[in-house]
């Protein structure tokens, strides 16, 4: 579509083309912008991928683009057999700042060996949570003294921008008093603007300043802090450390790939050795306070909207999990979901009967849940 394409396109992209190229889709309100060897340039704008370049890029182009943004080393990096994980901000003048997350990744590109970036927009400060529509049930269990908050959702569904809104909600607070401290890989939202009157802020990235999550969470607890993020729970080592963390009364937040809030419980524990499993599934339960499964669907305007599910972790829900038996954790949480917190299905239904969601949408939603249901035995 020529709308979407760049406006006097380069003969050759340099880096002050690829800056040209990302602010023309910062002003399409792209979410993601895909750089590959011997493609045009393609940019993701609520949910659906348009190019923004009429020529197929070269691999030298992508290749500079990528050292550009990384440093020399970048393609040798790749060529290693070594993908690359960073950040690049953009400033086209003094008043604007824009960043994004980076990944590059080798490939194979009819044939021959090529290259691919992907480029996620990030803002640069946290959204404000009265903007994102999020349940009171979250807002209120969202600040507990001590315990883990988990959300969960695939890629792209907007788990750190969550997050994000949560902490700045809670460093604006005048009586916070908190000293929060970060592990991210790469830091995505910064809190450079963001008035604290009575806490302050630290964010590390993995493994620029600390070599792992795991790593992270240790070099936390010796630093007295009010306030723990870890920026992805990916295995057993950093789940370990969370929960570690948050047995000796620190609040943690982090996030998990997963499709549900059962399934999320059903994940961490899993995560362990088989002879492990009962004694962690205990602390893990012990230590949970909420858990947010958030996904984005298409709207009827074709733009997206977020859609949560999500269970506060009460004392009374810890107990009654306590004394389940593993194997039956999973279930017995998908009955406690739909009895006290908010299935999937109950927020995609609040937003098809405003005219938000689209029908096949809804219905897609619906049927998922009653298999889930099924299988849980409900």
């Amino acid at each position: 579509m020529s709308e979407y394409l760049l406006p006097e396109e380069p003969i050759r992209f340099n880096t002050e083309g690829l800056d040209r190229l990302l602010l023309h889709c910062v002003n399409l309100s792209a979410s993601d912008i895909t750089l590959q060897t011997n493609t045009c340039a393609f940019a993701e704008i609520h949910g659906r991928i348009y190019p923004v370049t009429a020529r197929k890029l070269s691999n030298t182009e992508v290749g500079d683009m990528l050292n550009a943004i990384y440093g020399s080393n970048g393609t040798t990096q790749i060529f290693s057999g070594k993908d690359v994980d960073t950040q690049y901000e953009l400033r086209p003048n003094r008043n604007q700042r824009f960043r994004f997350r980076v990944n590059g990744t080798g490939c194979q590109i009819e044939g021959h060996d090529g290259l691919q970036l992907t480029l996620r927009s990030i803002p640069s400060t946290p959204p404000d949570i009265s903007t994102m529509d999020v349940e009171p049930g979250i807002i209120a269990a969202m600040a507990p003294d001590q315990g883990t908050v988990v959300v969960t959702g695939p890629t792209g569904s907007g788990k750190s921008t969550l997050l994000a809104a949560i902490i700045k909600n809670l460093a604006e607070q005048a009586d916070g008093n908190r000293k929060m401290l970060t592990y991210e890989s790469p830091i995505e939202f910064v809190y450079d603007l963001v008035q604290m009157p009575s806490s302050i802020m630290s964010q590390s990235e993995i493994p620029r300043h600390l070599p792992s999550f795991a790593l992270g969470v240790r070099n936390a607890l010796r630093r007295k802090p009010r306030l723990i993020l870890v920026g992805e729970a990916r295995d057993v080592e950093t789940i370990s450390a969370v929960i570690d963390a948050a047995l000796t009364g620190h609040p943690v937040y982090t996030t998990l790939h997963s499709n549900g809030v059962s399934d999320a419980v059903r994940r961490m524990i899993s995560t362990f050795p088989a002879d492990e499993r009962n004694g962690r599934a205990l602390d893990i339960l012990e230590t949970l306070r909420l858990v947010i499964w958030q996904k984005l669907a298409p709207t009827v305007d074709g733009k997206r909207v977020a859609l949560r599910e999500y269970l506060v972790f009460d004392q009374e829900v810890r107990d009654i999990l306590i004394d389940t038996k593993v194997e039956l954790l999973a279930a017995k949480t998908r009955q406690l979901l739909k009895e006290r917190g908010q299935p999937m299905d109950i927020d995609a239904k609040r937003k098809f009967e405003a005219g938000v969601l689209p029908e096949r949408e809804y219905r897609l939603i619906e049927a998922r849940a009653k298999m889930v249901d099924k299988d849980a035995g409900l």
